[in-house]
């Protein structure tokens, strides 16, 4: 493939935080699942073994979003992440019969990678959302429920624990289904390796 078709667009820290975060999921969904279902033996372990693996990938997956927030306040990664209303409606009715169609017909993408580009109107707000709003909720309602202690015992006429944990398991819900289309979004084009490539060396194939 030529050099000058590849641009380097995810740097190593990136990649690494990529990584752990993409393992720090997949485990709490796994495990997460196994509790959600505990008469039902699931995946080979035991429902303690679940609670443990549980903990620890949440454990994981809370330094690991602290050093993404790092990473963003000290590199130009957040620039990635500025929000722009100018046109936003047009651009993400763009972006989305792009997804529906163009794609399938192979019509040029409305907003192609670039350097100051990395992603496309409707991959920016959607991780916006994921990134600012459901992860630092599903921390926050996992440290809860780590320690119950913290949680208000009542609220109205329900319990505290009951809706932490009904909050927590609909953030989840939400980031599972997040995986499952990022996943399959990644592997659209005319390669479905090329964008997991990029996670491995940092370049991003401007052909995909």
């Amino acid at each position: 493939m030529n050099s000058s078709n590849r641009i380097y667009l995810y740097p190593l820290w990136v990649r690494i935080w990529h990584g752990v975060n993409a393992l720090g999921i997949i485990f709490l969904i796994i495990s997460g699942l196994r509790m959600q279902y505990a008469d039902v033996d699931l995946f080979g372990f035991s429902f303690k073994t679940a609670i443990t693996l549980h903990n620890v990938a949440g454990v994981s997956i809370s330094v690991n979003y602290v050093l993404f927030l790092i990473g963003n306040f000290v590199t130009t990664n957040k620039y990635h992440y500025r929000v722009e209303l100018d046109q936003l409606v047009e651009k993400l009715k763009l972006q989305s019969n792009y997804y529906l169609s163009g794609i399938f017909t192979n019509e040029p993408a409305p907003f192609p990678v670039s350097p100051k580009q990395k992603f496309n109107p409707l991959q920016k707000y959607v991780y916006i959302a994921v990134m600012y709003v459901l992860v630092p909720l599903l921390i926050v309602t996992g440290i809860a429920l780590l320690f119950p202690e913290l949680i208000v015992e009542r609220i109205y006429s329900f319990s505290g624990i009951y809706l932490t944990a009904l909050l927590h398991g609909a953030i989840g819900l939400f980031i599972f289904i997040f995986l499952i289309i990022h996943l399959y979004i990644a592997s659209m084009g005319k390669n479905p390796l090329i964008a997991f490539r990029s996670m491995i060396d940092g370049f991003h194939d401007v052909s995909h």
